[in-house]
């Protein structure tokens, strides 16, 4: 049976897999080793060293589609691909290059507002608040202090490469389905409240026993953007009626070839896992992404398991 409302609180924590498993035919299956030779470092070193060169030239930072592109990454995935092979977001890059480049500057005796306007900021006060919130100094106590500037530009090296971790991944073919979808807004937390609307409208509508999975669309990363700011499609598939009241809507998952990868676990962790899958696992295997988003199918009925124990696939759209 598949839950009310209320027990989808905290989507997924159950050990009852609700309606059949989407995981299709498996095609290949793959554990990654440790020293895989990547072929997307030459891609990111690229654009890296391109903003490198807009930071010492003081110029806005390009459209995330340019960046993209420049990678030859699709737009979809590039976000994630750079936190994935770097450690930290794009907006986390930019920062630190400016910080860096402003402290040799204020080193060499510039002026707050010239430095500032140096590296691209509106204002000496947009940077003095940078300033302060990542280093916890003043740009003014720096000016002409070599040895200080110098001591700081230590805490903005670039973070390690992440330590390998075995990743299972297998590669499936699934057909295209379609979804009824509610657009949430909000804290990642808080997906609970949108998947209980969801499964409102189905309960009035009359199709909520046809409910055989629950799929969710993530469209930021809640580690990075702020909880007004994160998108995520929560999503049921069932054979929908021809027309869903506002806001929710239909929408179609492409099938074709994925990359499939278990996450166990807290639902919190799904970004970290995708990370390893884009870091660990696609830069050795020859494969191209699609132009298309990932999707989640969470596996099971919710509250009825504990958190170390969650299930849910991350499949990953490739060319086919």
């Amino acid at each position: 049976m598949i839950p009310g409302a209320a027990a989808l609180r905290k989507i997924g924590y159950a050990r009852r897999r609700i309606g059949p498993d989407t995981r299709g035919e498996s095609t290949a299956s793959a554990v990654m080793k440790a020293d895989t030779r990547s072929r997307l470092a030459p891609r990111i070193a690229a654009v890296a060293g391109h903003l490198q060169d807009l930071v010492a030239e003081g110029a806005a930072a390009p459209p995330l589609e340019t960046l993209a592109r420049q990678a030859s990454l699709s737009p979809f995935h590039f976000h994630r691909v750079w936190r994935a092979a770097t450690g930290e977001t794009l907006g986390r890059t930019l920062t630190r290059l400016r910080l860096s480049r402003a402290l040799q500057l204020l080193a060499a005796g510039e002026t707050v507002t010239r430095a500032a306007l140096a590296v691209g900021y509106a204002s000496p006060q947009a940077l003095a608040r940078t300033f302060r919130q990542t280093l916890g100094v003043t740009p003014a106590a720096l000016r002409g202090r070599t040895a200080e500037a110098r001591a700081l530009l230590g805490r903005l090296q670039p973070p390690g490469p992440p330590t390998p971790e075995p990743l299972a991944v297998e590669l499936v073919e699934i057909a295209p389905f379609e979804v009824v979808a509610l657009r949430a807004r909000g804290a990642f937390d808080d997906l609970d409240d949108a998947f209980g609307r969801l499964f409102g409208w189905a309960e009035t509508a009359g199709v909520a026993d046809r409910i055989d999975a629950l799929i969710g669309v993530p469209l930021g990363d809640h580690r990075d953007l702020p909880p007004h700011a994160l998108q995520f499609d929560a999503a049921l598939r069932l054979p929908a009626p021809a027309t869903v009241p506002r806001p929710l809507r239909k929408l179609k998952i492409g099938g074709g070839r994925h990359a499939r990868v278990r996450h166990v676990g807290a639902y919190s962790g799904l970004e970290d896992v995708t990370d390893r899958l884009l870091a660990q696992w696609w830069p050795a295997s020859g494969e191209r992404l699609r132009e298309a988003p990932l999707h989640y199918h969470f596996l099971d009925d919710p509250e009825q398991v504990a958190e170390a124990e969650l299930r849910a696939d991350i499949l990953l759209p490739l060319d086919d």
